[in-house]
């Protein structure tokens, strides 16, 4: 019975011992987590493993809406460029590891109210439907999404004296938006 006793009084402070350790449980909770299929942000990377430069050209486009291509191009650039440490270049000939093509598929502007008094609308939906694929050197298919959608409302001046046109800052936006989007797909795999 005293073997007993001491067996049990040893399990209670190795217990209490444990407890004292924060880490260890910590590590086996994590153990547990990477176990079941989660993982870290950036771990699913579309990018294969040894990537050092990505070329952007400028997006082709199929509306005639007036420097957006560039304006997302240059988006996609600038998030890329903060959020790895990949050589981002818009130049597609100087043999990077991976190429990013887009296409600007639809650019549409549609009105969402009206104002009854001056008789117009007062603010409207910019909506971009964009095809993004990316390709390593190889050719290979590494990402490809053909249809992202993204919105942007403004609202429209209503003094005509100091009318100031606001849809190339919505579109500005949207494109940020989508920057922010795409680089998250690529990188973190979801």
């Amino acid at each position: 019975m005293c073997r007993l006793q001491t067996g049990r009084l040893q399990r209670i402070r190795y217990t209490q011992k444990s407890m004292r350790h924060p880490a260890a449980l910590i590590a086996i909770v994590s153990l547990a987590l990477t176990s079941c299929g989660y993982h870290t942000v950036g771990s699913a990377s579309h990018l294969p493993p040894g990537t050092r430069t990505l070329a952007v050209p400028v997006f082709a486009t199929r509306t005639n809406a007036y420097r957006t291509e560039t304006m997302m191009t240059t988006a996609v650039i600038r998030e890329f460029a903060t959020r790895t440490r990949l050589r981002v270049t818009p130049d597609a000939n100087s043999d990077p590891d991976t190429i990013l093509r887009g296409t600007i598929l639809t650019q549409t502007v549609a009105p969402l109210t009206y104002n009854a008094q001056l008789q117009r609308s007062s603010s409207f939906l910019v909506t971009l439907t964009a095809s993004v694929t990316l390709t390593a050197r190889d050719g290979r298919v590494l990402y490809k999404n053909d249809n992202y959608v993204f919105r942007q409302q403004y609202q429209a001046i209503t003094d005509l004296t100091t009318f100031l046109d606001e849809s190339p800052g919505a579109v500005s936006r949207l494109s940020r938006d989508f920057a922010r989007a795409l680089v998250a797909d690529v990188l973190e795999g979801f």
